[in-house]
């Protein structure tokens, strides 16, 4: 009885999965015919690919592929012939399609029991995947236009990891790829709207190698921005340290490694990257900036002004350095006239007083030649100089500026 019972389990179990096979063989049979029945087709690959039976057969991942290649077809199919088509239909054929032929991969690189590999699928199915590569750009585009970020992330984000799928492997994508970087970058971007730090940490490596010093500037922003997000203040600043030997234009860096060094109390940690920088590159413009700037926040302002000037010397028009000596001058001017407000014996105060306003004008209006359409460099400080040098027309200019 037991035994009669076990055979009766044991026949319905293949049985069904005699069943599953089928499923799979008529979902292909549909995808090769002239007029195909996708959704039917879709239907009973899907539950092969759920069913223990199948999901772990290469060949049931394969036909999952072969589906929906057909769907992009028939759609690419529609839009040449100016019918209805479903352009995001497509798109997400075409990243299924990714996932379903690399899973394919994966399982028929497995050996067989006498320890060979027989993978029948490879080539044929990484010829699609690159055929349809450039539309995961076009899909990443799409669901970034239409503010789908986390959308638009998979897209992107699967157009770089192509780079180091085995069955792409051949291709070298990583070397051969030039639009590698760009399309890295925007997965950053993506990533970044979706509030996704493991996504920028991924992606920013391959961003940060973009030719467009822009794009590579932003992404080694985001990437730092991320490490702080996780709490990895160590890699942060790291990053931070590369952004400003790496895009010395690009003030973000150089911030906010002050700005940490400052808000934490170690002003001698910020001094101390800034004279190694300077050991290194004695007449680096940026190293010379940022010694300045850390001895101006000290308060230090004669050695503050040694080393603008310095800056000034490696690059005439350094616009940020005329702005701050001219700052420092105002404060000078400031100190002079509250002494002399303080102890009305030191009659000469007034005197220095006027003299370091028109050193701050000097250098001010400097700035503004240099850097006109930056006010917030000049019109400031160039508003209190004009004030306090009673300069009425240049102060009713500089007021209608600001």
């Amino acid at each position: 009885m037991k035994r009669g019972l076990f055979s009766l389990v044991l026949l319905m179990v293949v049985s069904f999965a005699f069943a599953q096979q089928k499923s799979v063989r008529e979902a292909k049979t549909i995808a090769g015919d002239v007029k195909p029945d996708l959704k039917k087709a879709e239907s009973l690959i899907n539950e092969a690919l759920k069913n223990p039976e199948t999901s772990n057969d290469a060949a049931t991942w394969d036909v999952a592929g072969i589906v929906q290649k057909r769907i992009i077809e028939e759609e690419m199919k529609n839009a040449y012939l100016q019918k209805p088509f479903d352009t995001l239909k497509a798109y997400n054929s075409i990243l299924k399609m990714y996932e379903y032929f690399i899973k394919c991969d994966e399982l028929a690189e497995v050996p067989d029991a006498k320890g060979k590999v027989k993978n029948k699928y490879r080539k044929a199915n990484a010829a699609s995947m690159l055929a349809e590569r450039n539309n995961l750009i076009n899909g990443g585009i799409e669901y970034f236009n239409v503010r789908q970020p986390e959308n638009a992330l998979k897209f992107f984000g699967t157009y770089v990891d192509a780079a180091s799928y085995p069955i792409l492997a051949k291709e070298n994508i990583a070397v051969t790829d030039t639009m590698l970087p760009q399309i890295a970058y925007y997965a950053v971007l993506a990533a970044n709207d979706s509030e996704n730090p493991t996504a920028i940490i991924k992606y920013a490596p391959f961003a940060v190698k973009s030719k467009n010093k822009e794009e590579a500037a932003t992404a080694l922003q985001v990437w730092s921005s991320a490490l702080k997000d996780q709490g990895n203040t160590d890699a942060w600043i790291a990053k931070l340290q590369e952004g400003i030997v790496t895009f010395p234009d690009n003030q973000y860096f150089f911030a906010n490694l002050i700005d940490h060094y400052s808000s934490s109390n170690q002003p001698e940690k910020a001094m101390e990257f800034a004279d190694s920088m300077l050991a290194k590159e004695p007449n680096n413009k940026l190293y010379l900036y940022v010694k300045a700037y850390l001895l101006h926040n000290m308060n230090n302002y004669d050695e503050a002004i040694k080393y603008y000037t310095k800056a000034i010397e490696a690059d005439p028009e350094y616009a940020e350095a005329y702005s701050n000596l001219g700052l420092i001058y105002i404060m000078k001017a400031q100190e002079a006239a509250d002494a002399d407000a303080v102890d009305l014996s030191n009659t000469s105060g007034q005197e220095a007083a006027k003299a370091n306003y028109k050193e701050a004008k000097t250098y001010l209006e400097k700035a503004r030649q240099l850097r006109p359409e930056q006010k917030d460099l000049w019109a400031p400080g160039l508003y209190r100089v004009y004030y306090n040098l009673n300069m009425e027309p240049e102060f009713l200019e500089i007021e209608s500026v600001m």
